[in-house]
């Protein structure tokens, strides 16, 4: 099939499909995954044991502990979600392949039904549904991403978004740790608590910039959100604080 001879409004749909403009900013999202992540938790975890113990050499060791166990639990969890959602993409499109061949008919209605929806009537409309319908690789590629709103997963990118993300948690996770490197335990605690919300901050300020909203909004709403859960893990630490050795 010549795409060329395509109305320019479909052309420009099946580039959108084929292109996958999801998938140039799946980078990111699994950056903002690992690494507000690993902040976040870590933070909880260091507060936690700094509370009860108040020992820098315990809240390093803590701390590390955490950073790779959350490091690698992420990124299997990325790799593993990432083949699910490549496992249900491939069996809906199957199905799709399925109905198309069974019930033709009501298919090529519900692609009828989907750009009347966009506007389109009469003879255009009809030269829309008839472009779609001639070839199924096509058909089925507009019913999964117009009907489902799913986009295809390349296999490949499950272990890339594996790696991306368990390094970016192991970065995010040493963030609340630098500050027990160098000064005591009760400054470090306020001064990883201060750092860890500045980034957050950016992170958020970021995304928003990337994807839309507002910067200054989402930046605070990421630093507030992920300040306040850290705290839970002081709190717990100043609940069931170790008594001092006599």
């Amino acid at each position: 099939m010549n795409i060329s001879k395509l109305p320019v409004s479909i052309t420009e749909e099946l580039h959108l499909h084929n292109s996958d403009p999801h998938r140039r900013a799946s980078g990111l999202s699994d950056i903002i995954l690992g690494g507000q992540d690993g902040l976040v938790n870590v933070l909880g975890v260091i507060l936690g044991v700094a509370a009860a113990t108040g020992d820098t050499w315990v809240v390093m060791v803590a701390g590390l502990a955490a950073t790779f166990a959350e490091s690698v639990s992420m990124a299997a969890v990325a790799y593993t979600s990432t083949l699910a959602d490549a496992d249900f993409y491939e069996s809906e499109r199957e199905r799709e392949y399925r109905h198309i061949q069974q019930v033709p008919k009501l298919e090529q209605d519900e692609v009828r039904s989907i750009y009347e929806r966009k506007g389109f009537h009469g003879e255009l409309l009809e030269k829309i549904v008839d472009t779609i319908t001639v070839n199924e690789d096509v058909w089925v590629a507009v019913m999964m991403a117009e009907e489902h709103r799913l986009a295809p997963i390349d296999r490949g990118q499950a272990l890339r978004s594996a790696l991306v993300v368990g390094f970016s948690a192991i970065i995010g996770s040493l963030i609340p740790l630098i500050p027990f490197a160098f000064v005591s335990v009760k400054v470090a605690m306020l001064l990883s608590v201060i750092m860890t919300a500045i980034v957050l901050f950016i992170v958020g300020a970021y995304k928003a910039r990337v994807y839309v909203g507002h910067p200054g909004k989402s930046g605070l709403e990421m630093a507030l959100i992920g300040t306040v859960s850290a705290l839970a893990g002081y709190a717990v630490g100043a609940l069931l604080k170790v008594p001092p050795t006599p």
